[in-house]
């Protein structure tokens, strides 16, 4: 625009507290003051960026289209070039250095876990490994694996075997998937489409976030992505507002996305430490006073907020699956992510949904939350009935094949892996993804069954 109004720096630089803050991204200002409680992200992670060129740390996180959503007249104008000075307005550059290790030093999934710890920025290790309070569901995730043990039989022909999965009607190549888990562009510039690479590849499900940070048409529509190998799944985060919600049904449904996870342990958003520290430490670095963190304590009753619940429904109950199933329609099966309990499990049977998903979120939501394998225990122990009337998926802590395995024999028709291909792509990008499935999966579970 030829009337556009320019801004220069000295002055987009004091905008930047709670009160006034403005961000620049390709060259463009805007002020996002309103926007700030609604952050899915908390509004630190805005305010480091306050009065700044936010382009680096937005493109990294965002799929494109994100600022079209901003409240009208956030778009203030352009930067004015003659003034532009590189040391007031630079990103913080968030690469870390690259150390190169070879792939073939991975023998296991942890191994991709300490490659992509050397490789990542601290940023972005901290959102990937951090977890809820104390990390006791985290660490239970995985330690109760190590508490099933096998009974081997022998003297079996097992020459001969078949690996494949029918899930959610499609014949798979193993029984895994790829979990939904946000944010790939902070690992590697690719993002989510190392995973849309592997899935199709290797044909295992995956379930992408809402919260990608590539588009879901652009997942969707990869030239080198089969209809036939690798079905995509949407992930889905009801929000508060229904209309947005059915705005991402009907994106995802349109584009071809074949099941609808429902997410349903987010009515309120956990705390993180890791990742408020960092976002602290930040602004502190910055020389920022006025830091907002998602917990603290209002200063006066006027000041109080609501408990934090990032942009997601509060309110999301067991009626709500009406009006969802009816905008979904015949597009796939639907189920419900984040179940805990058996009760739980057989309400979701009741309901009619077509699989259920146990998890504790990876250890990131509510803390003493069950690992998916004692909820999957539970279920066999005091609801065994639910075990014949759908699909059941897991996942939490899957390290091995062997864990796979464990979670088969106990009923669950496949098992999900989230961190594990954050980390493999964060390492190796596409290979890493691919080389986890291949290697350290596929020949694991093969070896792992007698």
């Amino acid at each position: 625009m030829t009337d556009e109004r320019k801004f220069d720096l000295r002055e987009i630089s004091k905008h930047n507290t709670a009160k006034s803050c403005w961000v620049v991204i390709n060259d463009t200002v805007y002020d996002v003051t309103e926007f700030l409680p609604q952050h899915p992200g908390g509004e630190s992670s805005i305010l480091s960026w306050a009065g700044k060129d936010a382009t680096e740390e937005y493109e990294m996180i965002h799929p494109p289209g994100m600022l079209d959503t901003l409240p009208p007249g956030s778009r203030l104008g352009a930067v004015d070039s003659t003034t532009k000075d590189e040391e007031l307005v630079k990103s913080r550059s968030t690469d870390a250095p690259e150390k190169q290790e070879s792939i073939e030093l991975c023998l296991n999934l942890e191994d991709f876990e300490k490659v992509a710890e050397k490789k990542l920025s601290q940023r972005a290790w901290i959102y990937y490994s951090s977890a809820s309070g104390d990390h006791c569901s985290y660490q239970n995730n995985m330690l109760d694996w190590q508490k099933i043990a096998f009974r081997p039989r022998v003297m079996r022909d097992v020459d001969t075997v078949d690996m494949e999965q029918v899930i959610l009607g499609n014949r798979m190549s193993l029984p895994i998937f790829i979990a939904p888990a946000a944010l790939a562009k902070l690992g590697h510039p690719d993002g989510e489409l190392c995973l849309v690479k592997g899935s199709s590849l290797y044909n295992i499900p995956y379930a992408v976030s809402t919260a990608s940070s590539v588009p879901l048409e652009e997942l969707a529509k990869w030239p080198g992505r089969s209809s036939k190998r690798g079905a995509l799944w949407f992930q889905l985060y009801v929000k508060r507002q229904r209309k947005e919600t059915v705005e991402l049904i009907r994106r995802a449904k349109n584009l071809g996305y074949t099941a609808l996870v429902i997410t349903v342990d987010t009515a309120a958003v956990a705390p993180r430490e890791a990742d408020d520290r960092y976002k602290v430490q930040v602004a502190l670095d910055d020389g920022q006073t006025d830091i907002a963190t998602p917990f603290t304590m209002p200063s006066t009753p006027e000041a109080a907020k609501p408990a934090y619940r990032a942009p997601y429904s509060s309110s999301l109950n067991w009626e709500d699956l009406s009006w969802i199933r009816a905008e979904w329609g015949d597009a796939g099966p639907i189920g419900l992510k984040g179940i805990a309990t058996a009760e739980d499990a057989k309400i979701a049977v009741d309901y009619g949904v077509d699989f259920i998903y146990l998890s504790n979120h990876g250890g990131r939501q509510l803390d003493g939350s069950p690992s998916a394998l004692r909820t999957l225990l539970e279920i066999r122990e005091f609801c065994p009935e639910v075990l014949g009337k759908c699909q059941i998926f897991l996942d939490g802590g899957v390290r091995r094949g062997s864990d796979v395995i464990k979670a088969l024999c106990l009923g669950a028709t496949a098992v999900g892996l989230g961190r594990p291909f954050m980390f493999a792509l964060s390492a190796y990008g596409a290979e890493g993804v691919q080389r986890a499935i291949q290697s350290k999966l596929w020949l694991y579970i093969l070896l792992n069954i007698h």
